[in-house]
Protein backbone atom coordinates (compact mmCIF):
# COMPACT_ATOMS: atom_id res chain seq x y z
CA UNK A 1 0.00 0.00 0.00
CA UNK A 2 1.54 3.27 -1.09
CA UNK A 3 1.53 6.51 0.81
CA UNK A 4 -0.84 8.14 -1.67
CA UNK A 5 -3.46 5.39 -1.43
CA UNK A 6 -3.21 5.39 2.37
CA UNK A 7 -3.72 9.16 2.45
CA UNK A 8 -6.71 8.89 0.10
CA UNK A 9 -8.27 6.24 2.32
CA UNK A 10 -7.77 8.38 5.44
CA UNK A 11 -9.30 11.41 3.72
CA UNK A 12 -12.34 9.34 2.75
CA UNK A 13 -12.75 8.13 6.34
CA UNK A 14 -12.40 11.68 7.69
CA UNK A 15 -15.06 12.97 5.32
CA UNK A 16 -17.47 10.26 6.43
CA UNK A 17 -16.88 11.11 10.10
CA UNK A 18 -18.11 14.68 9.60
CA UNK A 19 -21.67 13.47 9.14
CA UNK A 20 -22.04 12.13 12.66
CA UNK A 21 -21.02 8.55 11.99
CA UNK A 22 -23.30 7.07 14.66
CA UNK A 23 -26.46 5.10 14.24
CA UNK A 24 -29.64 7.15 14.56
CA UNK A 25 -31.15 4.96 17.29
CA UNK A 26 -27.99 5.01 19.44
CA UNK A 27 -28.46 7.68 22.10
CA UNK A 28 -25.25 9.07 23.61
CA UNK A 29 -27.00 9.68 26.94
CA UNK A 30 -28.22 6.09 27.13
CA UNK A 31 -24.76 4.80 26.24
CA UNK A 32 -23.08 7.07 28.80
CA UNK A 33 -25.44 6.26 31.66
CA UNK A 34 -25.31 2.56 30.79
CA UNK A 35 -21.52 2.50 30.92
CA UNK A 36 -21.52 4.53 34.15
CA UNK A 37 -23.94 2.05 35.69
CA UNK A 38 -21.79 -0.89 34.59
CA UNK A 39 -18.65 0.70 36.05
CA UNK A 40 -20.39 1.49 39.33
CA UNK A 41 -21.63 -2.10 39.52
CA UNK A 42 -18.08 -3.39 38.94
CA UNK A 43 -16.79 -1.01 41.63
CA UNK A 44 -19.40 -2.25 44.07
CA UNK A 45 -18.55 -5.90 43.32
CA UNK A 46 -14.84 -5.19 43.74
CA UNK A 47 -15.32 -3.52 47.10
CA UNK A 48 -17.53 -6.39 48.32
CA UNK A 49 -14.78 -8.94 47.59
CA UNK A 50 -11.99 -6.81 49.07
CA UNK A 51 -12.97 -7.11 52.74
CA UNK A 52 -9.41 -7.36 54.12
CA UNK A 53 -8.84 -3.59 54.11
Amino acid sequence: MSLASTAATLVTLAEDAEHGGGHQSLSPYLTGFGSLGALLLLLWITTRFNRDR
